[in-house]
């Protein structure tokens, strides 16, 4: 498959720019980028050279090579992978361009609207969707109809490219795309789910919504896109938060922000540090599927058409018998600790301070030099004076090294070892709750808003989640009115990937 580096993102450099720069002057507008408390610059006698020994000293005491199973599915790493694509990218932006933080009015708001799904929708968006079968989004290919759309290059046809970066997030990507088509197809032959979805869809919006603001044509894509953004942001705060966040963070976030009102909606802290935390809960190696061999994290690369090899089973990755994620803490996969060329290939400058690839390619230095060297957000102790909790004592190689404040990302995964019992708790899950709570108190059309909302029972009779979402698309896809018909995306690509049969296991 084609590779792309994930390195520092484009979103790291748009986020810095709007924090940094002057771009944001002018008429006062709804603040998306910033920081909860002030920028941390960096203060005191230590040269740089010296806090980068530290750092790598710190990460490399993050290192192990025999890893524990944590308490979370290890499915739920990619869905909160997934997730905070949904959250930290206007797709309408340019790509590989500098973008002007002056141009931040036409940045759209963060929002769980699943807006990496469906774009701005049939009209805005028309590749994403079939020009034969209104309302339904293109999916599969000739060669493996469980693989995403493509233009005549691989790339993937979806409302956000880098939901197509691994294999893993490209067919949870896919199942939403498979429940959209197979709710579009059998609502018009079940009056019984009709009355269901329209029910559930019409909830929390005015009446007039329907009848006066809806194209000609598009009411059922409408009810059916509504309905599935509903149980996706249920499974967020039900499903996904729970498996990595203390639920008295979560509980405490819903009822009051600790951070005021006036808090951005995507804060520094958050995607430079907190939200972070999904690293440390990478496995080394992953089951793909029970007839195949473990596959190495980075050969599972995405950004190109995949073989029906790939295909995954759900059921390895969300339920009872699934595969586990690392415990949140401050543990790191060794396998993170070399991140391949293709993702990074060069050293790195701070100041005067050169840092060889060699530390370059480790996932946990980049993270707190992003953090100390750019984006400068508070130490963890900092925060957690600012919200009036016990403060952690600084790791010994910081310590030893004269460093009395820890770099906020390694904080909250300190505060989840001791603390947390492997979910982020303290600083770290008030930050991540609050951040979720905000984005759904601000969307008065959110599952937050209706309070008497209850998934819908044709999931199962089980409590709602990602397995059972899995589950149901996996047990309808016969369901899909003419599939092929949905198909787009050449029969044969040069570099389309064998499968995992072809790559060494660990």
């Amino acid at each position: 498959m084609a590779k792309m580096p994930h390195g520092m993102s484009r979103y790291d450099v748009f986020l810095k720019e709007c924090l940094h720069n002057s771009g944001m002057s002018g008429p006062p507008l709804p603040q998306v980028f910033g920081y909860l408390m002030d920028r941390n610059e960096l203060t005191g006698n230590l040269d740089l050279q010296s806090i980068v020994d530290a750092f790598d000293d710190l990460v490399e005491s993050m290192r192990v090579c025999k890893v524990e199973d944590g308490p979370a599915e290890a499915g739920q790493t990619f869905f909160g992978q997934f997730v905070d694509h949904d959250i930290t990218l206007d797709a309408t932006s340019s790509i590989g361009t500098h973008t002007d933080p002056a141009t931040i009015r036409n940045v759209r708001t963060p929002n769980l609207d699943l807006d990496c799904v469906y774009g701005d929708g049939p009209e805005a968006t028309p590749h994403l969707y079939s020009p034969d079968q209104e309302g339904f989004l293109l999916f599969g290919r000739k060669d493996n109809p469980n693989d995403l759309a493509r233009n005549c290059k691989g790339r993937a046809l979806i409302g956000d490219p880098r939901n197509d970066e691994n294999v893993l997030v490209s067919q949870i990507q896919g199942a939403f795309i498979k429940l959209h088509n197979i709710l579009m197809s059998k609502v018009e032959s079940d009056p019984c789910l009709r009355a269901d979805i329209e029910g559930c869809a019409e909830g929390g919006v005015r009446a007039d919504v329907w009848s006066n603001m809806i194209p000609e044509g598009l009411e059922r894509f409408e009810k059916v896109r509504r309905f599935i953004r509903l149980h996706y942001q249920w499974l967020v705060l039900h499903d996904l938060l729970p498996a990595f966040v203390d639920q008295a963070c979560i509980d405490a976030a819903l009822k009051t922000d600790p951070f005021g009102s006036d808090a951005p909606l995507m804060p520094a802290e958050f995607s430079v540090a907190a939200y972070r935390f999904g690293h440390a809960t990478v496995q080394p190696t992953y089951a793909i599927s029970a007839k195949q061999p473990k596959v190495k994290l980075f050969d599972m690369a995405g950004f190109g058409p995949r073989s029906s090899a790939w295909d995954m089973d759900m059921p390895l990755f969300f339920g009872d018998g699934a595969q586990r994620a690392l415990p949140v803490g401050p543990n790191m996969a060794d396998s993170l600790f070399a991140l391949p060329p293709n993702i990074v290939n060069k050293e790195l400058t701070w100041g005067n301070v050169t840092i060889p690839v060699e530390r370059a390619r480790k996932l946990g230095l980049r993270n707190i030099l992003r953090d100390r060297s750019a984006i400068q957000v508070r130490s963890g102790q900092q925060v957690a004076r600012f919200l009036g909790l016990p403060e952690l004592a600084p790791p010994k190689e910081l310590a030893d090294a004269h460093i009395s404040k820890t770099p906020l990302w390694f904080y909250c995964l300190q505060e989840a070892g001791e603390c947390g019992q492997g979910k982020l708790t303290g600083v770290g899950g008030t930050i991540v709750a609050s951040v979720f709570a905000r984005l759904l108190k601000l969307d008065m059309e959110s599952v937050y808003h209706i309070h008497d909302f209850k998934p819908w029972h044709g999931f199962g009779e089980k409590r709602f989640s990602m397995a059972a979402l899995m589950t149901y698309v996996d047990e309808n896809l016969e369901s899909i009115e003419y599939p092929e018909k949905l198909y787009c995306g050449p029969a044969h690509l040069a570099d389309e990937a064998s499968g995992p049969t072809s790559i060494a296991a660990e």
